[in-house]
């Protein structure tokens, strides 16, 4: 697994899982390294990670 996004806030969260989610994507949400402050990160498979940045570019 590797880091894919590191959301802003809870509806940028929402709004990066829908797009993977809709295109098929395996993700998993992992705290944050600061203390666990903030949205979790998203992270994919090494090998999905060129697909999940492109649902991302198509997304916004």
């Amino acid at each position: 697994m590797v880091k894919f996004y590191d959301p802003k806030d809870a509806a940028d969260l929402a709004r990066v899982e829908a797009v993977l989610r809709e295109g098929g994507v395996e993700y998993f949400l992992l705290p944050e390294p600061a203390a666990g402050i903030g949205p979790q990160q998203i992270h994919v498979a090494e090998e999905d990670l060129p697909t999940a940045e492109e649902l991302l570019r198509r997304g916004r």
